[in-house]
């Protein structure tokens, strides 16, 4: 393998994804030279594909409930979006000539509901001011000499700089570039990680042949789930979501999915509680039922009293027996709390992100690593995690410009 020469700069920025390409910006902002490194084609990439059924940028949540949306890390995280919240997000769009608003849901979007344009506006402001991009070049980790490495399609490149931030992103979506392989080069190097794990994913049920071949990519809408937090309280959430060929995957999972995929830790299986018919009280729906069926058969039955046809249908033959499908009680109370026993969680690679990563633990305040002097982490390669609706993103913006921000000053601090 060839070596090309070394390049000393002023801070290298590995990976081209919202948190790395903040950090670069932050940085660049407070007079500091930025090399930003990345290992596909082009920047970006995972964003463009998020955003291609409408840039989901940030959510319009108050700030006490949008922080408590990070669970065991709203503490963590709340203090990065005390520097860059969603507010702060907006009007950064906005200075790059994209407005945007809140939608019906609370998400906001931009107004033209595209990642694209905001991207290309974004890379030619830091190409404008100063930012220097190298694509094809993907992290190798660390040369004996503390050099970074870095693969090339011309060979293996050897980068000196004093400070670096890794914004490598977690381990979902592989085919854009965030494959998790950085595990093993920062524990070789004493970095305290967590396993990375999906989030945001669906789960595996063990659908019956018929239900799977009939019913997959059928929407359940709407619906509502029960469960019990750890203190025993009630909760109930509305959405919808979709069968699959192997079980259950939608925004409402999505939603649930990190209480879901601890508690199949825990005890090897977890029971999702849905109710069909969100829109029916219980004692309604047991007159609804307890009304003569005749010679009508159960789905005709269940359509006219209970307003349930085909997946939902399928779904209660899929779960339940012949003796509670035939006593009109029982089977109103199935539909109100109709338990699906998810297996385990589909695969990092298939999950919108990945939980687990760097540590918190392991670096300072300003996201430097204990263990590296200099070397600064940002994005879903921290142990975070946080449900869809524009929390992801918020929370990689604001610890790339928190990372940003730490490596411009300890680049300082260490040339005054």
């Amino acid at each position: 393998m060839s070596s090309l020469p070394h390049i000393s700069t002023g801070l290298v920025v590995v990976g081209g994804g919202p948190a790395g390409l903040m950090a670069a910006e932050t940085a660049r902002a407070q007079g500091i030279e930025v090399d930003v490194y990345e290992g596909k084609g082009s920047v970006g990439r995972k964003f463009l594909i998020a955003g291609k059924g409408g840039m989901n940028l940030t959510h319009g949540e108050a700030k006490k409930d949008f922080v408590q949306r990070y669970g065991a890390r709203a503490g963590e995280v709340g203090a990065w979006l005390d520097a860059f919240d969603a507010d702060a997000l907006r009007a950064w769009a906005r200075g790059l000539g994209v407005e945007t608003f809140i939608g019906s849901s609370g998400r906001v979007f931009p107004d033209d509901l595209k990642a694209a344009p905001l991207l290309r506006g974004w890379v030619h402001r830091l190409r404008e001011s100063g930012v220097r991009f190298h694509v094809h070049h993907r992290w190798l980790g660390w040369r004996d000499d503390d050099a970074l490495r870095l693969g090339t399609p011309e060979g293996e490149r050897a980068v000196t700089a004093p400070a670096a931030v890794l914004a490598l992103g977690g381990g979902s979506w592989p085919q854009l570039g965030s494959d998790g392989s950085w595990q093993a080069l920062l524990a070789a190097r004493g970095v305290a990680l967590a396993p990375l794990q999906p989030a945001n994913c669906g789960f595996d049920i063990g659908w019956s042949e018929y239900l799977a071949n009939r019913h997959a990519g059928a929407p359940l809408k709407p619906v509502a789930a029960h469960w019990r937090d750890a203190d025993g309280r009630e909760h109930v959430r509305q959405g919808e979501c979709v069968i699959t060929t192997t079980g259950i995957e939608g925004s409402l999972v999505y939603a649930l999915s990190a209480r879901l995929r601890d508690e199949i830790a825990i005890h090897g299986v977890a029971t999702l509680e849905l109710d069909l018919v969100p829109d029916r009280t219980q004692e309604r729906l047991n007159r609804d039922l307890a009304q003569p069926r005749g010679r009508r058969s159960l789905s005709e039955h269940l359509r006219r009293h209970a307003g349930l046809a085909g997946a939902k249908v399928a779904l209660l033959h899929e779960v339940l027996d012949r003796a509670q499908l035939d006593d009109p009680q029982r089977l109103a109370r199935a539909i109100k709390r109709l338990p699906l026993r998810l297996q385990r969680a589909r695969p990092l690679a298939e999950s919108i992100s990945s939980a687990g990563g760097v540590r918190l633990e392991a670096m300072n305040h300003a996201l430097m690593l204990d263990a590296l002097p200099g070397v600064f982490c940002a994005g879903e390669m921290l142990d975070w995690e946080a449900p869809t609706g524009g929390y992801l993103l918020t929370a990689c913006f604001a610890s790339g410009y928190r990372a940003g921000l730490g490596a411009a000053a300890w680049l300082k601090q260490r040339d005054g």
